[in-house]
């Protein structure tokens, strides 16, 4: 409950502050870093947690195989994630594009980050179940994806009319759905122990999809060797973040 409470509380603080601040160099680098936390999580940790588990190793690959399709397919409805192009973003569109869309899009993506959130209780109840180390690692993943993610909503959400304060405790209710997700998959997982390696395969599917899919695109739009540079040694830092937290195991 703690892990899941500050994921969420912490993310959306500091995403407030960024989006608030118009901080687009950290945000920047918060993608860089990301791409380094949840890629050794899931390749390093979550990955190994599992195959080491007396679960069957085909299934585990099917499930793997399935969660990469299922996150696939869930970005394709908008479930999942949202767009995260909006005017002065340094992309181009036409002018108004973010604003006729702001309107319908701020509670989509209040519902899609609500659920989202409560996927990511689950993950991380899942992964402390397996390991506590883990637990820590994930939840740390999370927030690292989260802060970037959350800033574009805080933009959609201000663009769609909603007040700083409303939009700050609208997104706050939401990340809290965590703690419900990780109560419930506690409750859940603890008595069939058997489904955690496979709830740990989805997770990772996930954090390799956005990480691969997602956040690296983003970084492969900026290709001079002055944001390169800086790039890979926050991808680096990240692998250093999770190696340092899960020293020894």
């Amino acid at each position: 409950m703690l892990a899941t409470g500050l994921a969420g509380v912490v993310s959306i603080t500091a995403a407030a502050v960024f989006s608030f601040a118009l901080l687009t160099k950290v945000v920047e680098r918060m993608v860089s870093l990301s791409v380094g936390i949840m890629l050794s999580t899931s390749l390093l940790h979550a990955l190994p947690e599992a195959f080491e588990s007396k679960a069957d190793t085909h299934a585990l690959f099917a499930t793997l195989l399935g969660g990469l399709l299922a996150f696939f397919l869930l970005e394709k409805v908008a479930l999942l994630r949202h767009s995260h192009h909006h005017e002065g973003d340094g992309h181009h569109h036409a002018h108004g594009h973010d604003a006729m869309q702001a309107g319908r899009a701020g509670w989509m993506i209040l519902i899609g980050d609500g659920m989202h959130n409560f996927t990511d209780g689950i993950l991380i109840a899942a992964a402390f179940l397996a390991d506590p180390q883990l637990g820590i690692v994930t939840g740390v993943a999370i927030i690292a994806h989260e802060i970037p993610q959350e800033i574009g909503d805080f933009i959609v959400l201000l663009n769609a009319g909603f007040s700083r304060v409303r939009a700050f405790v609208f997104n706050l209710l939401c990340s809290l759905l965590a703690v419900l997700g990780g109560v419930l998959g506690y409750a859940t997982l603890d008595r069939a122990s058997n489904l955690i390696p496979y709830v740990l395969v989805f997770a990772s599917s996930g954090f390799i999809y956005i990480a691969v899919s997602d956040l690296m695109p983003q970084m492969q739009r900026r290709a001079t060797v002055r944001d390169s540079i800086p790039q890979v040694l926050l991808i680096g830092l990240g692998v250093v973040v999770v190696l340092f937290l899960t020293h020894g195991h």
